[in-house]
C-alpha cells in the first residue's frame, strides 16, 4: 500500500512539472525591420526583422508570415518556458530573423510586424518584375559570413564556390533609400565542364555612405536563393 502511495505522488509530481514547463507561444520585442532592395516576381522575397528575447525563459524565435493583397503581416514570438518556483534570468538576448515571404507579384507592399502590440513596426518593400527575356539564371557568390574590416566601411565576404568554373564578374550594390544595403556578388560560368571542388574566395566591398540610419543591414544574395545578413554600424567606429 505505501509503495503505491509513493507511486500516485511520484506520478503527481511528475505531471505537475510536465504541465508547469509546456512551453507558450508568446510575442517578443521587434526594434527593427529592414526591407531589402532588389527582389523581383522570380525571387523569394525577405525581409529581415531584429528584436530580443526579455529573458532567458524564452527560447527559439520564429516568425509566421500572412499575406493579403498588398498586406504582409508578420508575427514574431517565441517559445516562453514557466517553471514553478523558479526565476527567469533578467538577461536580454538580441535576435535577427530571416523572413521568407515566397514569390511575390510585382507591387508595393505594406510589411507589418507585431500588429497591435507594443512593439509594432511598419515598413515598405518593393518587388519588380522579372525579365522575361534572360539569357541564363542569375549566379552569385555562396557567400558564408560577412567581415567588417575595422573603423572602414568595407566589409569582406568570405566563402566557399562549389566549383572553380564560377568567377566573380561584378557586386553591385542596391538600397532602399532608408537602411538596408543590398549586395549582389554576380558570378560567371567561363567554361562548361564544372568539377565539384570548393574553391575559397574573399571579395572586399565598399559599403556606401549613402544611407543615414545608425545601423544599417547588409542583406548579401548567396547561390542557393537566400541570403547571409550582417549589421554595420554607420558609420563605422574603432572596436
Amino acid at each position: 500500500m505505501k509503495s503505491l502511495t509513493k507511486l500516485s505522488a511520484l506520478l503527481l509530481l511528475s505531471s505537475l512539472s510536465v504541465f508547469a514547463e509546456i512551453p507558450v507561444d508568446a510575442p517578443v520585442p521587434v526594434k527593427q525591420v529592414f526591407s531589402p532592395a532588389g527582389f523581383d516576381s522570380d525571387d523569394h522575397s525577405e525581409v529581415v526583422v531584429m528584436g530580443f528575447l526579455p529573458n532567458l525563459c524564452y527560447k527559439a524565435p520564429q516568425t509566421k508570415v500572412n499575406i493579403q493583397g498588398k498586406r504582409i503581416n508578420v508575427g514574431v514570438s517565441a517559445l516562453k518556458v514557466s517553471r514553478m518556483n523558479t526565476m527567469c534570468a533578467e538577461v536580454i538576448v538580441p535576435f535577427i530573423q530571416v523572413v521568407d515571404l515566397g514569390m511575390l507579384d510585382k507591387g508595393k507592399y505594406d510589411v507589418v510586424v507585431n500588429e497591435s502590440t507594443g512593439h509594432q513596426k511598419n515598413a515598405k518593400l518593393v518587388v519588380s518584375e522579372a525579365i522575361s527575356d534572360a539569357t541564363e539564371p542569375e549566379v552569385y557568390a555562396n557567400v558564408a559570413n560577412v567581415e567588417r574590416i575595422a573603423g572602414s566601411n568595407k566589409v569582406v565576404l568570405k566563402g566557399y564556390n562549389p566549383s572553380d568554373c564560377f568567377e566573380l564578374r561584378k557586386i553591385e550594390i542596391k538600397d532602399n533609400g532608408v537602411d538596408t544595403y543590398t549586395i549582389l556578388p554576380r558570378m560567371k560560368q567561363v567554361r562548361e565542364f564544372c568539377p565539384k571542388k570548393e574553391v575559397p574566395f574573399e571579395y572586399e566591398v565598399e559599403v556606401p555612405k549613402k544611407l543615414q540610419a545608425d545601423r544599417v543591414l547588409l542583406h548579401v544574395k548567396i547561390m542557393d536563393g537566400k541570403s547571409v545578413n550582417s549589421l554595420f554600424r554607420n558609420p563605422p567606429l574603432d572596436e
